[in-house]
């Protein structure tokens, strides 16, 4: 899955001969593949720089690109400074949500360039996903899907949120995942009420909801989900609480599309739980972009202005949240297309009752 034809083309726009990336995510994006080491992308072509523990790796998978092998006497920035120097790049981008100030400062004086911030190329490329990312991203929130149906069968009375963490987590890799996309969040009972609470030793028990929030790496891309579900019969507050968050969530679905702003999509979710009176308890936005990294550009939120382009995926995610008692969260993900959205979430959304 290899980007670099894109970012090259987008070089001009921002009046650059190079971008220079070294992120995890970044090269992850452009690449397909993560080393640990350094790329300049031009606009004719890119060079890459990784060391002796993933070279074979990268020689065989990495196409579109110089591949070369750093050692002691020949490093990353000796290799970018020759590239450079031999193409005559002037005007490099940098992803300045990323290097650190040190870094910066280290390159300014080894590089014969000007370094330019550059983040928003690297952003506005990675908001909107190819069809090949989409399906990778379709098959990690199937595991995802499967992994919460599994868990259904495992909790019981007794059990710890970090036992029902570590379940998680072993059901999404033994279906596939790489890795979680994040550690996953288990509240049970008050702890719901803490949006990211840390799943600990507190025992789950009849009378309680159990919030899970969870999702896999698969070919470098993240899913997300989030369910609650109760431990025996809820009482009519926790009903009336849920049955409001899946009404907000099913409004903010109804409004996604590309061509509105983030702002909009939230607004259409908020306006549910506010006339329920419960406004002061929806205390995040509504969604946010996943890819390679589980939180990206851009949102949907109170504060996002920007449009959503077609291809940006999302999360659909309000809940409510009553301090020292109890929370829900209801957590779906949304591909962006003209007209509407494609939900790639399966799991029954329905208040299941354990």
């Amino acid at each position: 899955m290899n980007h670099i034809a894109r970012i090259s083309q987008k070089l001009p726009d921002y009046g650059l001969d190079a971008m220079l990336i070294t992120s995890q995510s970044g090269e992850r994006y452009a690449l397909g593949f993560h080393g640990e080491g350094m790329l300049l992308v031009t606009r004719e072509g890119a060079h890459y720089t990784t060391d002796g523990r993933y070279i074979e790796a990268a020689r065989e998978r990495i196409t579109g690109a110089q591949v070369s092998l750093v050692t002691r006497s020949s490093g990353h920035l000796a290799q970018a400074r020759a590239y450079i120097e031999e193409n005559g790049l002037h005007n490099v981008g940098f992803e300045s949500a990323s290097l650190t100030v040190d870094a910066h400062r280290r390159y300014a004086q080894e590089l014969p360039c000007i370094l330019t911030p550059a983040q928003p190329l690297l952003d506005s490329l990675r908001a909107s996903k190819d069809e090949e990312e989409l399906e990778v991203m379709r098959r990690a929130q199937k595991i995802t899907d499967e992994a919460f149906k599994a868990i259904l069968n495992f909790i019981r009375p007794g059990m710890t949120e970090r036992e029902i963490a570590a379940r998680l987590v072993y059901e999404m890799m033994s279906r596939g995942g790489e890795r979680v996309s994040f550690d996953p969040i288990v509240a049970s009972g008050a702890n719901g009420s803490m949006p990211h609470a840390v799943p600990g030793d507190q025992m789950v028990d009849t009378g309680m909801f159990i919030t899970m929030d969870f999702g896999c790496v698969l070919n470098g891309y993240c899913s997300d989900m989030t369910r609650t579900v109760a431990l025996g019969q809820p009482t009519e507050e926790m009903e009336r609480v849920y049955a409001t968050v899946l009404a907000a969530q099913k409004a903010g679905i109804n409004a996604a599309r590309a061509g509105v702003t983030g702002q909009e999509v939230d607004a259409a979710a908020r306006r549910v739980i506010e006339e329920a009176g419960y406004g002061e308890y929806f205390t995040h936005s509504f969604g946010h972009s996943l890819g390679i990294d589980i939180h990206e550009a851009p949102s949907a939120s109170p504060s996002e202005t920007a449009v959503l382009p077609a291809g940006a995926v999302i999360s659909a995610e309000p809940g409510i949240y009553l301090p020292v008692r109890f929370g829900v969260r209801i957590e779906d993900v949304l591909i962006l297309k003209e007209g509407g959205c494609e939900d790639i979430t399966r799991s029954p959304k329905d208040l299941i009752v354990l």
